[in-house]
């Protein structure tokens, strides 16, 4: 898969306007690996908990990994709030994601895509509850 392909559709809820991406600083960390600038050692460092967390709750993707090539990537997302663990709370599904942006206390989710092979692991994309309520207008992925 080219360093700049997209996610599967539909691999988390909310799309567009008032998120953060990272991709650009995904694609530059792939580039700076392949040219021999990072080392695998670099780049793949998912700690535990992240890997037994993408292991039990991940949501598989049609995405290659861009590291070992071997293995399909999945998405993680977490959830950070006031009422919520200092490490985050880990979200089983998009149902829970919704279900916890309808609270009234300001929360932060992210979604991190993950390696469970060679531990190669990026934030993706950070929005916060206002953007996760929104339902997507017809016709956008």
């Amino acid at each position: 898969m080219a360093i700049g392909s997209q996610p599967s559709p539909g691999a988390t809820i909310p799309t567009g306007l008032g998120q953060v991406e990272y991709r650009l600083q995904r694609d530059s960390a792939v580039r700076e690996y392949q040219r021999g600038r990072l080392s695998r050692l670099d780049i793949c460092d998912a700690q535990p908990e992240l890997l037994r967390v993408a292991q039990h709750l991940g949501r598989p993707t049609e995405v290659d990994c861009p590291i070992c090539e071997d293995t399909k990537l999945v998405h993680v997302s977490f959830a950070f709030g006031p009422r919520l663990p200092p490490s985050g709370r880990p979200l089983a599904s998009n149902a829970e994601l919704l279900s916890m942006a309808r609270s009234k206390d300001e929360v932060a989710f992210y979604v991190v895509e993950v390696c469970t092979a060679c531990r190669w692991n990026h934030l993706l994309r950070m929005f916060n509850s206002q953007v996760a309520r929104r339902r997507p207008r017809p016709g956008r992925a």
